[in-house]
């Protein structure tokens, strides 16, 4: 029985989760996000770190992943709960109530972004579907990063934390365009492209339809019958057959299975039991989104870090001023303040996990040259690294910003998406402190709390 068993395999489960129990809590002492350590362990431990010079020096097979196959499931359940989570956090009353900042500020980001690097990339000589997909890849920002660093400062709730929140909702919408697009690329050898891309946008929109459809029907008895039976047990192995299933089924219809895990997650949102769910939840996110960023910073190749850096150093810069110069512009156009649209555009400039997903799919049903990839990759990973800095470097005046427990009738002028946020931020003294106040309130307050409270 012992011959059998494949130590392989256990001693690199045993690698990542030591980083989850060891490296991240060293990495969280040192005051950085804990994301970028699971990217930065990912990529040294990984098979194109330290695990490629394992064979020459056996000791650290023990303390290195030396085939990501060998995590390749894990890291796959991480991908479905991730993007399950995502479903779970939206809801069409709150999207209803957020719609001109998501649609139109995220939506106008997202298609904007894409059209300038995809153009980019057909001007360096790149096919037309490869540059697609490069440019809506790389359009993605970090939902983790970002919603961490503004999280710790206790500042989603202001004009910054909801600009950003906006965008990057869109950006997870778009996910599952851009998913299905690549796996129609990667299913078609030829045909054309602006067809590809309607046919998915309509497979998307079809099985939003049928979510709302079958989970009306479906989930909800489901539930009050597992409800019913009282046992906390029974209701956690609901909730993982539900996110195991979709994801099963979705595989099987030649979509990922991330999709189906998100196409899940819209499902039980439109359900009462959506806080339960959360609940149970839980215990798995953590660990399992960290999985997910370990696994994804083992596609950093750290040989591309020192191969070339001035490609390295151009291709970062030329990424960030892509994404940040016309989010700012956009966020002008959305009657943001100067400060909160600077700062929102350099939190978002970065790149975002997603593009790992979505290139690294792309790459391996060979639309994108693997060189290629590995370049575009380990830009977006020295990207991500360096959010933190741009929140250090963003205009001071956005950070004070505050919202106060009385809000006072007044003029509407910030731009937010209701009438809720389009506030005018009237500065007063008290002492030498610069107190900023909210100036207007209005009933779309009270329908987004409602929405919150009863999704």
């Amino acid at each position: 029985m012992a011959s059998t068993t494949n130590m392989a395999g256990y001693s690199d489960a045993l690698v990542v989760l030591g980083t989850a129990g060891v490296v991240v809590p060293m990495v969280r002492r040192w005051g950085l996000n804990p994301v970028l350590g699971y990217l930065g362990a990912g990529a040294v431990l990984g098979p194109l770190g330290l695990g490629s010079i394992s064979s020459a020096v056996p000791v650290l097979s023990w303390v290195t992943v030396t085939d990501a196959q060998n995590v390749a499931g894990i890291a796959e359940l991480g991908i479905v709960f991730l993007l399950f989570l995502i479903g779970l956090e939206l809801s069409f009353p709150r999207l209803w109530t957020m719609r001109r900042m998501v649609i139109g500020l995220g939506g106008s980001q997202v298609l904007l972004t894409s059209i300038l690097i995809a153009g980019a990339a057909v001007l360096a000589g790149k096919s037309p579907s490869e540059a697609i997909v490069l440019g809506a890849s790389l359009s993605l920002s970090s939902t983790a990063i970002v919603l961490e660093l503004l999280s710790s400062q206790e500042r989603l709730t202001t004009s910054v934390g909801r600009a950003s929140f906006s965008v990057l909702l869109a950006q997870d919408l778009a996910v599952i365009p851009i998913l299905l697009f690549i796996s129609i690329l990667a299913a078609q050898s030829g045909g054309s492209v602006l067809a590809s891309l309607a046919s998915a946008l309509l497979q998307a929109a079809a099985a939003i339809v049928v979510i709302v459809a079958f989970g009306r029907v479906l989930l909800r008895p489901l539930f009050r019958l597992v409800a019913t039976a009282g046992s906390s047990e029974i209701f956690i192995a609901a909730v993982l057959f539900v996110i195991v299933a979709a994801g099963v089924i979705s595989a099987q219809a030649g979509m990922s299975m991330a999709l189906g895990a998100f196409l899940a997650g819209l499902l039980l949102a439109e359900t009462e039991y959506r806080k339960a769910i959360e609940a149970t939840v839980a215990p798995f996110k953590g660990l399992l989104l960290g999985i997910f960023f370990f696994t994804v910073g083992m596609n950093v190749d750290v040989r591309e870090l020192v191969r070339e850096p001035l490609w390295l150093f151009g291709g970062v810069v030329s990424l960030i001023a892509l994404k940040s110069l016309p989010l700012i512009g956009l966020g002008k156009l959305f009657r943001l303040s100067w400060p909160v649209a600077t700062e929102t555009g350099l939190l978002l400039g970065p790149g975002g996990e997603f593009a790992f997903v979505g290139i690294g799919t792309a790459a391996a049903a060979g639309l994108v040259e693997a060189r290629l990839a590995s370049f575009t990759l380990a830009v977006t990973s020295v990207t991500m690294a360096l959010t933190p800095l741009f929140r250090c470097a963003a205009p001071r005046d956005a950070a004070k910003v505050r919202p106060s427990r009385r809000p006072r009738t007044g003029r509407a002028a910030d731009g937010w998406g209701t009438p809720c946020d389009r506030r005018r931020l009237r500065p007063r003294r008290q002492g030498r402190v610069r107190v900023v106040a909210r100036t207007r309130h209005s009933l779309y307050c009270r329908r987004l709390r409602r929405a919150d409270r009863h999704p």
